[in-house]
């Protein structure tokens, strides 16, 4: 084992540069982490897993090409694999991939951090020590270079925007497209169970025509089959891949088949039906997919926000506010008031939502022209891909925390639920088209002045039969059209 902080040397095309002793990166990835000591936060490990994906996709596009022989392409292939795995052999993967999200707007640092790291493991599988994979008698002897081999065919500027759209539609299809159907089957089975439970309606945060529990549910469960759709035109858009255009988008340096073959070969391993780009120069010049993607998942942070504020709402009390659902107690409320219980997961999904609103404010700023889309670059991805694949995080996580710690044990108060139904001054609706729009008003008035119920004053008027008043005033058929 080397000693702590011993270095070894390494030589990139600007000198000489002191690496880490064992650290599986080299002399590029070492100036950029000394150029750029900002967060802290590496760029996101999807990020790194979707390189891996890349990189052995495109040794073995250039194998069948006939560009990379076959025991350097497996090589690549196999230490790919390795980082897929996380490098557990070697201590953990993030601290070969140390490099800032804010570094370079083109992502070049982890591009070839991403080479290097490559290209070490393969020298050691070889047999050699870390740091081989440049010296001439190693290369002769069918050793893997970082820039020649590892990066044949490849570029900083097609590469890295292609690693945001298969992490993203990764992370979109294996977790919060999962998370999310499994939130709206848990409020569909709400919305089936509770139909029979009419409550009121509230317009303005005031009393309306009464309305069925399962009826509000269903409406929330819409939302979040809505959002799913927009998930999946997200991953259509996302499956359009920079891979191919090397610098600029004209594919210098690579072979016409290329993009074709990787784009091919990642969709294979990953389900997601990745394609070449239609036009290599919208796909490096601008990103507008992620700007699309994360628009999508702000529009799935203001549904769920909607859902988790109006179940705090309906649960608020339990004995002096709505009180028509009972919140399962999770976890005391106060350090000073016993028996306390709050709204806690309501307000967590609450908070994601406005870390994905702000996440998509940053993604939305850095796809702007002049900002990160200048002429033949994007030069804003890091930031992009950083806050783009939080988001999919959080709301994957804050949409399990919601089934699982909320919505599985929430209950209605159904004797609550009639009781405000037949206090409630919007009963004299379903009157008016019987006794008149401003005498239903005028009875609507009196019943409030007077502290009764819109039955009991319609009954002392005597302004309907009894029978008739029941038929009319029953909560039930007010919930239905006709």
């Amino acid at each position: 084992m080397p000693a702590a902080n011993a270095t070894r040397s390494e030589r990139d095309t600007m000198g000489e540069m002191a690496v880490p002793a064992d650290a599986l990166y080299g002399a590029s990835t070492q100036r950029a982490v000394l150029n750029f000591p900002v967060s802290g936060r590496p760029v996101p490990a999807e990020i790194i897993h979707a390189f891996a994906l890349i990189k052995a996709a495109c040794a073995r596009a250039n194998r069948r090409l006939g560009l990379l022989d076959e025991p350097r392409a497996a090589s690549i292939v196999a230490a790919c694999a390795q980082i897929e795995r996380g490098l557990p052999e070697h201590g953990g993967l993030a601290r070969h991939f140390p490099v800032d999200v804010f570094q370079t707007g083109s992502g070049t640092s982890t591009n070839m951090n991403a080479n290097e790291v490559i290209a070490n493991l393969v020298c050691l599988a070889r047999g050699k020590p870390i740091g081989s994979s440049k010296d001439a008698g190693y290369l002769e002897a069918g050793g893997v270079h970082p820039n020649d081999h590892v990066n044949m065919g490849q570029s900083s500027n097609d590469t890295f925007p292609t690693a945001m759209n298969v992490a993203a539609a990764v992370a979109i299809t294996g977790r919060l497209i999962p998370a999310m159907h499994a939130l709206a089957v848990e409020l569909e089975k709400k919305a089936r169970e509770w139909d029979g439970i009419v409550k009121i309606g509230r317009t303005h945060l005031q009393d309306a025509t009464p309305i069925r529990l399962g009826q509000e549910f269903s409406g929330f469960a819409a939302q979040v089959r809505h959002g799913v759709d927009r998930l999946n035109r997200a991953i259509d858009a996302l499956a359009e891949l920079a891979i191919g255009g090397t610098a600029v988008g004209t594919g210098i340096n690579t072979h016409a088949d290329f993009a074709r073959l990787v784009a091919s070969d990642l969709g294979e391993r990953t389900g997601v039906p990745f394609r070449e780009a239609d036009n290599h120069f919208e796909a490096q010049h601008a990103r507008d997919s992620i700007v699309e993607t994360s628009g999508h998942l702000r529009t799935i942070a203001v549904s769920l926000s909607k859902i988790a504020g109006d179940v705090r709402l309906m649960g608020c009390g339990p004995r002096c506010g709505i009180g028509e659902l009972r919140l399962p107690a999770v976890q005391p409320g106060s350090s000073i008031m016993p028996g306390k219980v709050n709204p806690v997961i309501c307000e967590s999904l609450v908070m994601v939502c406005c870390r994905v609103i702000g996440n998509d404010a940053a993604v939305a700023t850095a796809g702007l022209g002049g900002v990160g889309g200048l002429l033949d670059l994007h030069v804003a991805m890091p930031v992009m891909a950083d806050s783009l694949l939080d988001s999919i995080n959080l709301l994957a996580n804050a949409c399990a925390m919601f089934t699982t710690n909320l919505l599985a044990d929430l209950k209605p108060d159904e004797d609550r639920c009639r009781e405000l139904i037949e206090g409630s001054l919007a009963m004299c609706t379903s009157l008016a088209p019987v006794i008149g729009y401003d005498k239903a008003a005028a009875l609507a008035k009196q019943a409030y002045k007077e502290g009764k119920t819109v039955r009991q004053l319609a009954r002392e008027q005597r302004l309907l039969s009894d029978a008739e008043l029941d038929r009319l005033l029953d909560p039930m058929s007010m919930t239905r059209p006709g």
